[in-house]
């Protein structure tokens, strides 16, 4: 995770985002850096914006965390109603098995 602040960092800082300075703010951060992660990190997110995917992904989030519209409780009266009935249906059909 610590790849992906910095990346926010140098992007904030209008650095380029490559595996050095990467390794460099992760190493200020009092860090030892993973070359392989900031090779990583730097790789997936060459040539994008980043101010774009963060903008993308809030749009994102917001439409997710629509909450979906609630079922009336008549609606919910009924299916327990449903169950019920379903219920007394198959205990009468056992019953009726055993004469």
């Amino acid at each position: 995770m610590e790849y992906i602040y910095a990346a926010l960092i140098l992007d904030a800082a209008g650095k380029e985002v490559n595996e050095e300075n990467l390794k460099s703010v992760v190493k200020a951060a009092g860090t030892e850096p993973d070359i392989a992660m900031a090779k990583s990190v730097a790789n997936a997110l060459k040539g994008m914006n980043i101010k774009d995917v963060i903008k993308n992904a809030q749009t994102m989030q917001a439409a997710a965390s629509a909450a979906p519209a609630q079922p009336a409780a008549g609606a919910k009266k009924e299916e327990k109603q449903d169950e019920r009935k379903s219920e007394e249906e198959a205990a009468s059909g056992l019953a009726s098995l055993f004469g």
